[in-house]
Parts: C-alpha cells; sequence; structure tokens
C-alpha cells in the first residue's frame, strides 16, 4: 500500500482541481473558497481512510462535486452575482479554459445542478467516464447516458441562444 503524502502537500497538489470545480459549478468565487475549505477539512478528517494518492483525487472530486450539487440546489431560488461579474480564475500558464467562451460559461450555468457538474468534470477537469463514475459512484453507463443527455441540454440551449441572433439578421 503506497503511503500518503503529508496533508498540506494534498492540499498544494489538489487545491486547483478543487476550486476550479466548486467555482465553475456555482459561479460564486466566495462560496467557491468557502466550498473548497468544506472539502480540505472534510480531507483533513478522513485521511485515515484513503488508501492510496490516486484514491485522494477521486476522494476529493466526488467530494466537491456532491458538495456543489448540494450547494446549487440550496440556492436554487437565491440569486448571487452573475458569472460576468466574477472574475476568472487565473490557471496556470499553458493550461487552456474548455469553459472560457462567455456564452459558453453562461449555458452550462442555466443547467441543472447534476447536468452542470457532469459538463464540469468531463471537460473542464478533463476526467475519463470510468473516472466519473468513480468520482459520482454511479456506473458508468449512467454516468455515460447522464452526460450524452447534458451534453444535449446544452447544444439545445446553445441553439436557442443563437436562434435569435440569426433571425434578426435575417429580417
Amino acid at each position: 500500500m503506497a503511503t500518503l503524502p503529508e496533508f498540506a502537500e494534498i492540499v498544494r497538489e489538489h487545491q486547483g482541481m478543487v476550486f476550479s470545480l466548486a467555482f465553475h459549478a456555482l459561479q460564486d468565487r466566495a462560496a467557491a473558497e468557502d466550498l473548497s475549505q468544506e472539502v480540505f477539512l472534510s480531507l483533513h478528517e478522513n485521511l485515515h481512510r484513503l488508501e492510496s494518492p490516486g484514491h485522494v483525487k477521486h476522494w476529493l472530486a466526488r467530494v466537491a462535486s456532491n458538495r456543489a450539487i448540494d450547494e446549487i440546489r440550496k440556492r436554487k431560488f437565491r440569486r448571487g452575482p452573475s458569472l460576468e461579474q466574477v472574475p476568472e480564475p487565473r490557471a496556470k500558464a499553458g493550461e487552456r479554459d474548455l469553459l472560457l467562451s462567455r456564452q459558453l460559461r453562461r449555458t452550462v450555468a442555466s443547467l441543472p445542478a447534476a447536468a452542470r457538474v457532469m459538463i464540469i468534470l468531463r471537460f473542464q477537469e478533463d476526467l475519463e467516464l470510468a473516472e466519473i463514475a468513480r468520482v459520482l459512484e454511479i456506473p458508468v453507463q449512467t454516468v455515460k447516458s447522464r452526460l450524452h443527455r447534458s451534453v444535449n441540454l446544452l447544444r439545445e440551449k446553445m441553439l436557442r441562444r443563437q436562434a435569435p441572433a440569426s433571425e434578426v439578421k435575417q429580417a
């Protein structure tokens, strides 16, 4: 069994991933920071249960995803700052943010919580289907069908947002 690195080292290594997932799911920097702190506090309390460094990453992604979904559901009727009002977190040099497009970010933000997290895990965090299945503790086939529905919903919303602009050009 591989030994786990020190807690501070784990935080340094994975804080970007946890914050990014929380930020893109919640579109609120302060809430993402709070959620990230809660996730790492929970990690500290449960570190003795984790088996390997690989297990740590999946555990963090699962806990962050679940807590983000819970927070989105809690805030369903509350309105925070819009996505345009929140500054984009700085990525490491050379990293590409696939959710960079303002329209795409807005459309992803308008998705239901579970669909939003599914899109973020697959395309922002670049997790494979099997990794998402482990993170969310669901079968790979369920990940495939949920991701397919989420992408279709995202596509439909993007097409609807583009339709009024193209209708105006034709008039």
